[in-house]
Order: structure tokens, then sequence, then C-alpha cells
């Protein structure tokens, strides 16, 4: 019998994405806006319906691309607040937006978004040892450190629960409990944004994570 974190329970869309894609590193920008975009998006309301709306994520944000996103107008904020296929929030749409524009000005200070997020952990995952889910951390130190430059920057929806659970599900921190079969597979990998391609997420399913503040 595998033995997984508690937190996927029988959910078939957790099961998927815990053993495909949950913290495994992620080092493509385009990724990395993508689930910062997605743990905001999560905030009031459950994972599963997220999950759910993740490819239409995906289709109406051009498949978060950061440029076009970022030129999206009002007149695009108001297409999107009528497309079902996503949260139709106001705030969460303009904050996309604004999301991708500050990430733009990240890019262009510094050479990418990934370098200026795997900064926190000194580029390297943080390797813990948790043995139940009920040791795992909601925020940490780390956290509220990414949390409070990001809202400086522009940012909108990161708090330091978002931020934690951000860095939980690309990789930047190993918070599989040590009983979970990939436990020791994540913390034997290290992987960029190529081989997790080849790791076989062509198909990612969505995100999984303690309760969002």
């Amino acid at each position: 019998m595998t033995t997984r974190c508690q937190w996927c329970g029988e959910s078939p869309l957790y099961k998927a994405y815990h053993d495909n894609e949950w913290g495994v590193p992620v080092h493509d920008d385009r990724l990395l806006f993508e689930f910062l975009i997605l743990e905001g998006a999560q905030a009031g309301l459950s994972w599963q319906t997220i999950l759910k709306k993740r490819e239409g994520y995906r289709k109406a944000f051009q498949h978060f691309d950061i440029q076009t996103v970022a030129s999206y107008t009002v007149k695009d904020i108001d297409r999107l607040l009528s497309n079902p296929d996503i949260v139709r929030n106001r705030l969460k749409i303009q904050s996309t937006v604004k999301n991708a524009q500050a990430t733009l000005t990240i890019i262009e200070e510094i050479g990418s978004f990934d370098t200026f997020l795997w900064r926190y952990v000194g580029g390297t995952p943080i390797q813990n040892t948790w043995k139940t889910i009920d040791e795992v951390p909601a925020k940490t130190d780390l956290s509220d450190a990414m949390s409070r430059d990001l809202k400086k920057r522009g940012f909108r929806f990161v708090g330091s629960t978002i931020c934690y659970a951000f860095m939980q599900a690309v990789g930047m921190v190993n918070d599989h409990t040590t009983d979970c079969f990939r436990y020791r597979q994540i913390k034997e990998l290290e992987v960029s944004g190529k081989d997790r391609d080849a790791l076989g997420r062509a198909n990612p399913t969505g995100s999984a994570h303690l309760p969002i503040e």
C-alpha cells in the first residue's frame, strides 16, 4: 500500500498532484507566476474549486504569459468577469494583472522571477522532516519576508500563508511527511524546469495545501 501525505485523502485530483507535481522545484518564470496567481485565487475558497478551474485559468490568462497578462486593460477585466471557468472576483482578477506587471518589473531589474524568489531559500530547497501533517507550519519567517517584499513591490493576494503554500508547491521546501513515498524522492531531486517536464508534468492538475488565511 502506498503511503502519501495525509492531506491527499481519497481525492483523485489531490493524489495526482501530490504524486507528480507538489514539491518538485520550479525554476520557470511563467510557471512560478501561474502558481502564485492560483495560490491567491484560492483565498476564501476550497482548493478543490481552484483545481477544477485550473485549465480555465490557463485559457483565460493565455497560459499565464506574463507579458500578455500585464497588458490587460479594464475591458479585458470586465470580459473575464463573465468567464465561468475562473473565479469571477474583480479584486482577484485585477490582482492577476497587477501581479503580472510587478513580475515584469522584477524580471527587468533582476533578470528573472526565479532568481528573485529562490533567494529566500538560498537557491536550495529546504528539507524538512515532519512526521505528521500537524507539524507542518502554515507560515514561517521566510514566508513572512517574502510576503512583505512582494507587497512592497505592489503584489496583491500574497499573505504569508499564501506565500508558504506557494513555497511548498514549487519545491522551495520539502513538506512531504517522512512516511510519504514522495519524501525521499523529492529530497534526492535536483531538478530544473526542463527536468520537471521530463518527470511527466505535461498535464499538472493543481495544488494542495494547508488552510489558507
